[in-house]
């Protein structure tokens, strides 16, 4: 038997259905107007009123900033930055997570207490950057990846996840003989890929905008400095040179304001992460509301 909607529900749908329309629309709406700019002419952006189609299209702006030469290396540092960091991340995180989600383990709520405390307290700026440098981890790549290895937070949402798992997964597990490094490797990570999704996108998207610790601790050696950071350096070098008029002056045709530049920029390193979101976004989704479930 065919459900026939009255005018009410009907009214209610198209409602729903503009709302929706509206939200999307203003969300995707400055992403577009940024690719609108950036594919602008420069000059010509400065007039405004640039909406959903460039009025003079140019491919000078990306031109500009694929030009840098030391582009292409800070691009592969920011990748086996963020490659690196979500891979061992995630499984550290994870390891720490399972021990606590355990309730034979007798310092869990110790443990937990003092993850809890590292949330809201910090060491502090000075204090960080002398352990750092007594860590000797200074113009090195590895101060990209250690200090930031394990999270409080992704731990606790891991360690949700764990905690609803059958208790007999693991019972089982033990009675065969497997230690829990093994259970936690074979067992416990190939069930969990909803979490393990979703905190992977978390330090990924962390990791991949990260510049302030390329500032205090690798700014004195060029080749380990990361996208963001390069970035960084090239929007003040044309802000700088957009406030000098002679600098603006000594080639009409290669003028690069600084909005057109920061809505390049912009462009340029979200879309790395606008592709990968689509291949976890199922497992972000699950994550997330099954480690808000209780048993």
């Amino acid at each position: 038997m065919n459900y026939k909607q009255s005018l009410g529900e009907r009214t209610v749908d198209w409602l729903l259905y503009l709302l929706l329309a509206a939200v999307a629309f203003t969300t995707l709406y400055p992403f577009i107007n940024l690719l609108v700019v950036s594919l602008n002419e420069t000059t010509d952006a400065l007039k405004g009123k640039l909406y959903f189609i460039p009025r003079k299209f140019t491919w000078e702006n990306y031109t500009y900033v694929f030009e840098n030469p030391v582009l292409f290396r800070a691009t592969v540092n920011s990748v086996l930055r963020t490659v690196i960091s979500t891979i061992l991340s995630v499984f550290l995180s994870g390891m720490l997570a399972y021990v606590l989600s355990r309730r034979d383990f007798v310092f869990r709520k110790l443990f937990g207490l003092v993850l809890v405390i590292s949330m809201y307290v910090s060491g502090g700026l000075i204090p960080t950057y002398l352990l750092i440098k007594n860590l000797g981890l200074m113009n090195s790549f590895w101060v990209y990846i250690i200090p930031g290895l394990v999270g409080a937070f992704n731990v606790f949402v891991m360690r949700t996840f764990f905690s609803q798992l059958p208790d007999g997964l693991v019972e089982s597990a033990h009675i065969d003989g497997a230690n829990d490094f093994r259970i936690y490797t074979s067992i416990i990570l190939p069930i969990s890929l909803p979490v393990i999704a979703t905190i992977a996108l978390f330090v990924s998207v962390s990791e991949w905008n990260a510049w302030f610790d390329n500032y205090l601790y690798n700014s004195r050696n060029n080749k380990l400095n990361v996208l963001q950071f390069e970035l960084q350096k090239m929007v003040q070098a044309v802000t700088n040179n957009a406030a000098s008029a002679e600098d603006m002056s000594i080639d009409a045709h290669r003028v690069i304001t600084p909005q057109t530049i920061k809505a390049t920029l912009t462009i340029v390193v979200t879309v790395p992460i606008l592709l990968v979101y689509p291949f976890l976004q199922k497992y972000f989704v699950k994550g997330l509301t099954l480690g808000a479930m209780k048993d």
